[in-house]
C-alpha cells in the first residue's frame, strides 16, 4: 500500500508517465424484440428477454496527472491479451517515455512472465525494461485509480445492452475521447501519513 501511495506523490514527468491499469469484462447481449421508443408520457420499453452474444474484455490505462485514459477492447483476458495491450501502451501511446510507471493489481496474468509467453525473449526483455511495476495489495484494489475510471465508464457507457464487440469498441472510444478532451483528472489526497492513522489496525504491533 505504501509503495503505491509513494508513487502518487511523485510530480508529473512526461518522460516517466504514471499509469494505472485495470480491466473488466462486458457481457454482450442483443435484444430479441426491438425496444419500443419513448413517447410523450411513456418511457422506452425493453423486453426482458435477450440473446447472449459472448463476452469482451476491456483494458483501462489511466494517467491521472495528465487526465488521460486509453481503453482497449479484446475478445479475451488471457496473458497474451494483457501482453499485447501493454506493448501498445509502450510503443503506441508512450513511445517517447524513458520508463512507464505502472500501478496495477496482482492478477496472475499481470506479470512480465506474460511477455515471455507471448513474444520472443529479446522482445519480452525489452518490454519488461520499459516498465516500472507497482502492485496494489490483496483487497487493496481501491488504491488503483484505474478502478475509479472503470466505474465511471460502466455507469456512463456500459450500463445497457450492447450486442457486439464492434459497437462496444466504438462506444468506448467515443467516451474515452470525450473525457480526454475535457482533461478529467483525479485529485488523490490519501497519503501514507493518512494510512498510518486511519488504517493503523492493519500494521503489525511492535513491542519494544
Amino acid at each position: 500500500m505504501e509503495d503505491v501511495l509513494e508513487v502518487y506523490t511523485r510530480p508529473y514527468d512526461p518522460k516517466r508517465p504514471q499509469v494505472c491499469m485495470d480491466e473488466t469484462t462486458k457481457q454482450l447481449v442483443a435484444d430479441i424484440l426491438e425496444p419500443i421508443p419513448a413517447q410523450p408520457g411513456q418511457v422506452e420499453r425493453i423486453d426482458y428477454e435477450y440473446k447472449r452474444e459472448g463476452v469482451a474484455d476491456l483494458f483501462m490505462f489511466f494517467e491521472p496527472l495528465a487526465g488521460k485514459r486509453f481503453v482497449k477492447v479484446t475478445d479475451r483476458r488471457t496473458r497474451k491479451d494483457w501482453a499485447e495491450a501493454m506493448r501498445d501502451l509502450s510503443d503506441v501511446i508512450y513511445p517517447q517515455a524513458e520508463k512507464i510507471v505502472i500501478v496495477m493489481d496482482n492478477l496472475n496474468t499481470h506479470s512480465p512472465a506474460s511477455f515471455y509467453e507471448t513474444f520472443e525473449p529479446e522482445e519480452a526483455r525489452r518490454l519488461t525494461n520499459r516498465f516500472e511495476f507497482h502492485l496494489s495489495p490483496k483487497h487493496g484494489s481501491w488504491l488503483n485509480m484505474a478502478e475509479i475510471e472503470l466505474g465511471i465508464l460502466i455507469r456512463q457507457c456500459l450500463s445497457r445492452r450492447i450486442s457486439d464487440k464492434t459497437i462496444l469498441a466504438s462506444e468506448v472510444t467515443a467516451w474515452q475521447n470525450d473525457r480526454n478532451a475535457k482533461v478529467v483528472s483525479v485529485d488523490w489526497r490519501f497519503t501514507t501519513a493518512d494510512a498510518r492513522i486511519k488504517l493503523k489496525y492493519l500494521y503489525p504491533v511492535i513491542h519494544l
